[in-house]
Formats: C-alpha cells, structure tokens, sequence
C-alpha cells in the first residue's frame, strides 16, 4: 500500500471536492480558502506530479482557453490506488485518536 503524506492526502481531498475543476491554480485556492494555508505553486506541484509517477493521480488536458494563453489546463482524477491510500491514511488517523475521548488543551 501506498503511504501518502499529510499534504499529499490534503491534496488528494482537495482534488476529489474539485471534481471535474481539479487542475494545479484551483487545488492551491481550495487548500487556501479551506485550510488557511498559502502554499507556492511548487509545493503543490511536486507532491502532484509524484503522486502521479505512483499512479495515485492521472491526468488529462482540458480545453485551451484564451485567458490562459491558449494553454490548456492539466486536471487531476485520483485512481482507485488513490483512494484506497486515502481510506487506509483514514483508518489510521481513527485508530489513533480512538483511545481519546475529548482533546484537551495543554496550557
């Protein structure tokens, strides 16, 4: 099995939610919005492209449009060995805070 990063699974989160809108720019807003994390186009890019040397990720261009030059965008879709990563760093993170019932803060 595949073990995934923090940021690769948060990554990976974020591309399921995109959908169909899951090309690099609106992963790093996502992330950005939703976790108040500003990361650089770089750091997004590496987990991306090695999750996808992995055959976590796939990947397929979209339409070129005119705002982006006529580049097309390249969108993410995480494979089944995507998903059961996903599910098994899940399962871990269950099985580790099981034994708690409430969080306290330590001041």
């Amino acid at each position: 099995m595949f073990q995934i990063t923090t940021r690769e699974e948060q990554i990976l989160l974020a591309i399921l939610a995109l959908k169909e809108e899951a090309y690099l720019v609106a992963v790093k807003k996502y992330l950005a919005d939703v976790l108040d994390i500003r990361w650089t186009v770089g750091a997004i890019h590496k987990p991306l492209r090695k999750l996808e040397e992995a055959g976590i990720l796939s990947s397929q261009l979209g339409e070129s449009t005119s705002q982006r030059g006529g580049r097309a965008k390249k969108i993410y879709t995480i494979s089944t060995q995507g998903i059961e990563a996903l599910a098994e760093r899940k399962r871990q993170h269950d099985a580790l805070w099981a034994s708690f019932d409430h969080l306290e803060l330590i001041k």
